[in-house]
């Protein structure tokens, strides 16, 4: 039996767009709305964010509010770091895309001699860094950040030296060394990307099942084929962005985007994922309820949080 720990990280520092913060508790006003104990069932433990800098104004234009961000990865970092050294297995519900690199950190870090793979079902890639960015906003970065990467290829900006002297210590969180090799992630519906992550892509192969492929390929087969791509990985995390829904779908979300997955797909995908022995935490992110009257989103999120739940337990 999996020792299964929530946990809720608040953090909407990262994001373009306020509210997600909200996320969590917009999860569960909507398991009470559908009458679920699933909240009752486990203990979370809630990680302190850093969403008090939002109120100091940003100066960092490549890589918004970098030192809150470097306080709360830190604290996600070491959360998940003790939860996997106890072996207990985390389901993280969180605020902004960019605390999946703590998440990562901490997997590394609890057992630094095991090759993590990343299933990462997304709109984005999440590639950028303070360098590439069009935005600036750092719920666009966490997989550079743990896989070291600063693309200086593909240059367009020019940071400050203390937003790169922050950038250089979160890369460094839990270990002066990547904690993912860019080949060990695999990419599902991820169809909004910018030239600097394409160039990422390409450069080390990264997989990404489109949406089409899905459909063409069927849920079980993409499950089968984006384990498989990860076959020498150790341990595997998957972090489910509910922008990876079609945009029809996810209206409570920052970052919409069309020709996304329907629920039923996204429910079965992280389903199916789920099931795998080497899987060791999984994640939900990016709610926001201030986008959505009908609180629609949340209810769809969670119902795939509460099914991949079940999915895991009845594996186990």
């Amino acid at each position: 039996m999996r020792k299964i720990k929530l946990v809720e990280v608040r953090s909407e520092i990262a994001a373009g767009t306020r509210g997600a913060s909200l996320g969590v508790d917009a999860l569960k006003i909507a398991s009470l709305d559908k009458k679920s104990n699933f909240f009752t069932q486990f203990d979370p433990i809630n990680v302190p964010d850093a969403n008090n800098f939002l109120w100091k104004g940003n100066k960092h234009p490549h890589a918004k509010y970098i030192d809150g961000v470097y306080q709360v990865l830190k604290n996600v970092y070491s959360t998940i770091e003790s939860l996997r050294l106890e072996k207990k297995f985390p389901i993280v519900l969180a605020g902004d895309h960019s605390t999946a690199a703590g998440t990562i950190m901490g997997i590394k870090a609890a057992h630094p001699e095991k090759r993590l793979g990343v299933i990462w079902i997304d709109a984005h890639a999440d590639l950028h860094t303070p360098y590439t960015t069009p935005s600036g906003n750092m719920h666009g970065m966490p997989l550079a950040m743990v896989a070291q990467l600063d693309n200086l290829e593909c240059k367009v900006n020019q940071p400050l030296a203390e937003t790169l002297s922050y950038w250089e210590k979160i890369k460094k969180i839990g270990g002066d060394s990547p904690k993912i090799d860019p080949r060990d992630v695999v990419f599902i519906s991820v169809r909004d990307t910018e030239e600097p992550e394409d160039f990422l892509i390409k450069k080390y192969g990264i997989k990404n099942f489109s949406t089409a492929e899905v459909r063409q390929l069927g849920i079980s087969k993409v499950a089968q084929e984006a384990l498989q791509t990860l076959k020498d990985c150790d341990q595997l995390y998957i972090s489910f962005d509910v922008d990876s829904l079609d945009s029809s779908i996810s209206v409570g979300t920052g970052t919409p985007v069309p020709n996304g997955l329907t629920v039923e797909e996204a429910i079965q995908l992280n389903a199916e994922l789920i099931k795998d022995k080497r899987v060791c935490c999984w994640e939900i992110v990016e709610v926001n309820p201030t986008l959505d009257t009908e609180n629609t989103m949340a209810e769809i999120a969670f119902d795939v949080l509460e099914i991949t739940t079940k999915s895991l337990v009845d594996n186990f």
